[in-house]
């Protein structure tokens, strides 16, 4: 046990030492934090210029029609097609709209012409405004009134309760619950891969130095794996935890250093045409904001953080254990990582079926596919992780858990038998029929 901590010690400061972890310390909350910060600069320094657009309306029905807004200023004009459009290469305008004559059916097209490709929202503005006014023709002419249709529109709001055994009831939000699970799922995958490949390229760092030779004369093979695959989980851990908390401080200076200089509405984009309807909902609903913190706090509430974060400690660490244990039998039966690409397809498949399925799982989070795929050791860190935010029950969790560990201490026996003899096999091109062999190699 004293020669397996010294291994992991070994491995641990040597990682931690080096510049790459270091700068990918540093640079992960960075990029993380850039996600949630860029958005918010880019819509402040973004393009908020005034558009002008010239409207030739040949039918007449949509004259004065177009509402100016804060980004756009609509110029009407009675001039010919080929006529605008020179005038527009010529002035400073940015975009002419341009409804041709229609002899017997109402408009039902138009044309945008512009400079510079117009943002989706002003072509979706533009085709809200036409569609509202020719339904309004429609409506007009069958002798129905637009206050009868509006009257009878109506808002379904469906909450959904949870109730449990004992009868208590939580409300439950399907949307949030999805968010979680993916991300989760997601982050267990790459960070497998990441240090698992990591363990396999320091097997074949040291096989290819020849120092294991040196390091197996007062370790034992299997002792040096397991050293090796703990020191990279420590690594990851520490990693990991410098990660939330250092993304978790440069949000948190970000929000207080420019609080003030982040109006509300930088939090959502914007869309011209829809400012009016926000402000009439805020005129007509007062208390609307508190009602949205309010369901902000509420949702947060129904997430089970404990369980979120043990969960993904858990399955992230015995997942890369399980994993980083065949990457380390790969890597000591190769000489190149040119060789490990025959033996990586194999390993891989279950991790990427696994993100494969957990958009399937999202959607049946209780069918008995989620369950097999979060029971069996090889798909269960991604799988389980995407069914928790949406309530497991705590047999299949423990069930799971303990299947896991079971196949952590079942595949680091397996690759213990490869790697006590392919790390010291050098020049031989080793093939699946040899892997055999040493599996059936007795001590």
């Amino acid at each position: 046990m004293n020669k397996i901590l010294l291994v992991i010690k070994r491995e641990y400061l040597t990682r931690v030492r080096k510049r790459s972890f270091i700068i990918m310390t540093f640079l992960g909350p960075l990029l993380m934090a850039s996600v949630i910060i860029l958005p918010i600069i880019f819509s402040q320094i973004s393009d908020q210029s005034k558009k002008t657009i010239l409207v030739l309306d040949e039918t007449g029905v949509f004259y004065g029609k177009f509402e100016d807004s804060d980004n756009i200023q609509f110029q009407y004009i009675t001039t010919d097609i080929e006529t605008a459009k020179n005038n527009l290469l010529k002035n400073e305008d940015d975009g002419l709209v341009y409804i041709p004559r229609t002899e017997l059916n109402l408009p039902s097209s138009a044309v945008l012409y512009s400079k510079k490709q117009f943002p989706a929202s002003i072509r979706s503005y533009i085709r809200n405004i036409m569609k509202k006014e020719v339904e309004a023709l429609k409506l007009a002419a069958s002798g129905i009134d637009q206050e009868v249709i509006l009257s009878i529109k109506a808002k379904i709001n469906l909450v959904s309760i949870k109730i449990d055994k004992d009868g208590a009831e939580e409300k439950t939000f399907t949307e949030v619950s999805m968010v979680l699970g993916i991300f989760a799922g997601i982050l267990i995958y790459m960070f497998i891969f990441i240090f698992g490949a990591q363990v396999m390229r320091g097997v074949i760092e040291e096989k290819t130095n020849r120092i294991v030779e040196i390091i197996v004369s007062s370790v034992k093979p299997f002792q040096l794996m397991m050293g090796k695959i703990l020191g990279l989980a420590l690594v990851g851990l520490t990693q990991f935890l410098l990660w939330i908390i250092l993304t978790f401080a440069i949000v948190s200076v970000f929000q207080v250093a420019y609080a003030d200089q982040i109006p509300k509405e930088s939090l959502t984009q914007v869309v011209p045409g829809q400012e009016q309807i926000m402000m009439q909902e805020e005129e007509m609903h007062a208390d609307t904001e508190q009602q949205n913190v309010a369901r902000a706090f509420e949702i947060i509430r129904t997430i089970d953080f404990g369980v979120m974060i043990l969960g993904f400690l858990f399955y992230f660490l015995f997942g890369y254990l399980l994993y980083a244990a065949l990457f380390a039998a790969i890597g000591s039966a190769s000489d190149t990582e040119v060789d490990t690409q025959q033996f990586m397809l194999p390993v891989s498949i279950p991790l990427i079926l696994s993100l494969v399925m957990a958009q399937f799982v999202m959607r049946y989070p209780d069918g008995p596919l989620a369950f097999w795929f979060s029971i069996i050791p090889l798909t269960s860190p991604v799988i389980m992780m995407v069914r928790i935010p949406f309530g497991v029950p705590y047999w299949e969790l423990y069930l799971s858990m303990a299947l896991l560990i079971l196949g952590f201490l079942g595949t680091t026996w397996l690759a213990g038998k490869i790697y006590r003899t392919g790390i010291l096999m050098y020049g031989k091109k080793i093939n699946y029929k040899e892997l055999w062999k040493w599996l059936k190699y007795k001590s």
